[in-house]
């Protein structure tokens, strides 16, 4: 088995990964369970530049590849906002519900027709040789005017998918993993991931 460190603390997302990347001969371990595990200072001017950092610091720490992503929700009326904040939105006290329900009071008078946005997401692979690979992917859609569905995490249950006429939330998870702006990248990304599980050289 080839190990690859998924740089998330977030059980959620390293769930959602893993039943993305399902690559025969492939065993995906968490950083955070990993002692000493670095907290990456998210310091990049874009998702990609954030992506590359928590990738770069996981394969230098624990000696193996790792895979990271920096996603984000962007919301026309409030500029890109929350964006590379998505995470920390209204500041460290707040939970996934406080912060979507602080979106919602943001957007409380904003229109229907005026309410879209969008789940972007990077994703980078690195080894620990210091080579790195990164990837995009893109989900459009709208913020509801209030939250429906207990599936997914964050953002999820405000995100209205208007050809679906259901939010995120409300999807069958493994519909959510076909059409998602993490599954788009991680996608993009795994042939790298499937040459290092086969055990070929480079990637």
């Amino acid at each position: 088995m080839t190990e690859v460190v998924v740089a998330t603390r977030n059980r959620g997302k390293l769930a959602e990964i893993g039943a993305i990347l399902r690559i025969p001969g492939l065993k995906l371990i968490a950083l955070g369970d990993w002692h000493g595990a670095p907290v990456t200072d998210e310091t990049g001017a874009t998702f990609r530049d954030n992506a590359v950092l928590k990738a770069i610091d996981a394969a230098r720490v624990t000696g193996r590849p790792a895979v990271a992503d920096d996603s984000g929700l962007c919301v026309d009326a409030l500029a890109g906002a929350p964006g590379l904040l998505s995470a920390r939105y209204g500041g460290p006290g707040l939970d996934d519900v406080g912060r979507y329900e602080l979106l919602l009071r943001a957007m409380l008078d904003v229109p229907e027709s005026q309410r879209s946005a969008r789940f972007v997401c990077a994703a980078a692979l690195a080894v620990p040789d210091g080579e790195v690979h990164t990837a995009y992917g893109e989900l459009p859609g709208a913020i509801a005017m209030s939250p429906s569905g207990a599936g997914g995490f964050g953002y999820d249950p405000v995100f209205f998918l208007p050809e679906m006429d259901c939010t995120l939330a409300e999807l069958p998870e493994e519909v959510k993993n076909e059409i998602s702006h993490r599954a788009a990248a991680l996608r993009a990304i795994a042939p790298r991931v499937r040459a290092l599980a086969a055990g070929q050289a480079g990637i």
